[in-house]
């Protein structure tokens, strides 16, 4: 067994239930769309990092997608918010022996194996590795002892989460990676012309 874990946690893609704030602007077919380039772009990114892996679905897990089940540990999202859930994840994450135990988001179209390669490498020397979004939340968490703070008490989805987790770990070594853009409105990527050509428009 590797001793590293990278955890990613996917909504299962479906019509209407995933990038709702964006589906508003661009209707809920184009948001499946560019859900689903987001979930291959992650897939790919961290396919081929020396760790083992595991995904957290939401709704039920499946065995024939894009997650290739010789690769993939595959789980089912335990909690009633996103906090309580990547908890669980984590403790999962540890109660099986790994020693660092990262967790990524999985709509980042900016992410690249050097800053999952770096968070592994930095918790040789710090406690706690967390890559800010720039909507005030954070795309990337990485610990090696389990602080279970920093996952309650949190108003999730608004910007005071990178903010108010970063507080609970003032007492610790912090490393903070490059700032990184995630996709959940129309504004996060209007300049992103690869993601506007999956917009799809009526015949």
């Amino acid at each position: 067994m590797n001793k590293n874990l990278i955890i990613v946690f996917t909504r299962n893609p479906e019509l209407g239930k995933v990038k709702t704030r964006l589906a508003k602007t661009i209707g809920d077919a184009s948001a499946l769309n560019i859900y689903s380039f987001l979930l291959e772009h992650t897939e790919k990114t961290i396919r081929n990092i020396d760790s083992d892996k595991a995904v957290y679905y939401s709704v039920a897990i499946h065995n024939q997608d894009i997650w290739d089940n010789t690769i993939y540990q595959k789980h089912l999202q335990e909690g009633e918010d996103l906090g309580i859930r990547m908890l669980h994840a984590f403790q999962n994450g540890f109660a099986k022996g790994y020693e660092k135990v990262i967790i990524v988001g999985s709509d980042l179209f900016d992410l690249k194996e050097k800053y999952i390669e770096e968070a592994f490498q930095k918790l040789d020397k710090r406690d706690v590795i967390i890559g800010p979004a720039e909507d005030g939340g954070y795309y990337l968490l990485g610990m090696k002892t389990l602080h279970e703070e920093v996952f309650k008490d949190k108003k999730w989805g608004t910007s005071s989460v990178f903010k108010d987790t970063t507080k609970d770990l003032h007492k610790f070594k912090i490393h903070q990676l490059e700032k990184l853009n995630d996709i959940d409105t129309f504004e996060d990527m209007e300049n992103n012309s690869t993601l506007k050509k999956l917009i799809l428009t009526d015949d």
